[in-house]
């Protein structure tokens, strides 16, 4: 590896990495503040944060297919820029919104854009480069976007230390000045594969005539496998804390552990998955890295000693973060390799409903099923994740049957 291996191939990949990387920078700007800025400023309860938040995810997940449909229809890039202007939007009315219904309502409008920007950033970012290349690029957008997100925490710090109402409205306002400027950076984008015009179909219809399960398949799979950020967000805190000897203080370390890893290693790893079947071989791997975190994170409740329960837990989070970058490179070659060409808005959302649905069900699961079972539940995870690694192969063999120009005639 050289440092010529994390820079896109072509002009175009380079000025969207730098898209992305502002768009990261905004994110993990609001995301640093969010928590706060619900309860002081919007002046609700985590209760009512919760219900809203779950109510938004589950908006995302019903209108991201007929937002990639739409994309179909006018083409990638330009949905795209009216997803940041409309996020943007978003963001702004979040400054204005007080109590428990208009919170929902504008999250409700945000989730629907902001869900529907990952398969679009995917389509975007696989018309900057040509053929195999594609892979890599997305690896360093991930990486790219994980120093943004560290960024914007930064950036965060001085303004939730003035803890005043003002201060967090303009976090959020800010964020939404950096969506509108990624906005006319991508009116900028010269990619000509991403203005296509796919179909003229309606966004419904287009919904309406999907019925391709083997693609359908490979979504759930990923959806399973995709618990890693959950697992990262909420249950290894919560285990560690509850369960474990660990002292807290360690907790930090463990998210660092996984950023650290991500910047360092996403690109090496995507290298091994520029091929349909380095791609499957990358899902297999990742289920694999999940069990022995899921093992490693029964066996973490065993030691009495503090710095030995910490040692176990970094061994796991370590695998949940091989695991984590072998599912997200196998996912973006195979969600694309199998999406029919003129259907790609359509394909690639309806792939990225695996990790929202995930959003959706894994906190519930991993909170009151996996952690309530204590070890037990961690073991029985593994054997899912196990299942969905072998799975993999039978799955793609049926995808394989049937040619990418076939497919989209079967559905």
């Amino acid at each position: 590896m050289s440092w010529r291996d994390y820079v896109p191939a072509t002009p175009e990949g380079r000025s969207f990495t730098v898209i992305s990387m502002v768009n990261a920078v905004g994110s993990g700007l609001f995301l640093a503040a969010s928590a706060v800025f619900f309860v002081r400023s919007v002046g609700l309860t985590p209760i009512e944060v919760g219900a809203g938040l779950a109510i938004a995810g589950i908006v995302g997940f019903l209108t991201t297919v007929p937002i990639g449909a739409a994309a179909d229809r006018f083409g990638a890039r330009r949905t795209l820029i009216v997803l940041q202007l409309w996020r943007a939007g978003g963001f702004a009315a979040l400054c204005l919104v007080h109590g428990p219904v208009g919170f929902t309502i504008v999250s409700s409008c945000l989730a629907a854009a902001e869900a529907a920007t990952q398969p679009m950033t995917q389509a975007v970012a696989s018309a900057t480069v040509a053929g195999t290349d594609r892979t890599r690029t997305m690896a360093i957008i991930r990486t790219v976007r994980n120093v943004g997100f560290s960024l914007g925490a930064l950036l965060a710090a001085p303004l939730l230390a003035a803890d005043n109402v003002w201060a967090y409205r303009s976090i959020v306002l800010t964020t939404a000045a950096v969506f509108v400027v990624s906005a006319l950076m991508l009116t900028r984008l010269r990619v000509g594969g991403a203005d296509t015009i796919q179909r003229r179909t309606g966004p419904l219809t287009a919904l309406k005539d999907f019925r391709d399960w083997r693609y359908l398949l490979l979504t759930g799979l990923n959806g399973v496998l995709n618990l890693h950020v959950t697992i990262l967000s909420v249950g290894i805190p919560l285990w560690a804390i509850g369960s474990t000897s660990m002292p807290a203080g360690v907790l930090p370390a463990l998210l660092l552990i996984n950023t650290l890893m991500s910047i360092a290693l996403q690109v090496p790893i995507a290298r091994t998955a520029e091929t349909v079947d380095g791609a499957a071989r990358a899902l297999r791997l990742g289920g694999l890295a999940m069990v022995l975190c899921c093992a490693a994170l029964a066996a973490a409740a065993g030691p009495a000693s503090a710095w030995a329960a910490a040692g176990v837990l970094i061994v796991a989070c370590a695998l949940l973060t091989f695991g984590e970058m072998w599912q997200a490179t196998g996912g973006w070659e195979l969600s694309y390799a199998y999406a029919p060409e003129d259907r790609k808005g359509v394909y690639l959302s309806v792939f990225s409903l695996g990790g929202t649905g995930q959003r959706i069900v894994g906190p519930a699961l991993v909170t009151s099923v996996v952690i309530a079972a204590g070890p037990a539940g961690w073991i029985g995870l593994a054997v899912v994740f196990g299942l969905a690694a072998v799975l993999v192969t039978p799955v793609t063999r049926k995808l394989r049957v049937v040619p990418q120009v076939e497919e989209g005639l079967a559905s």
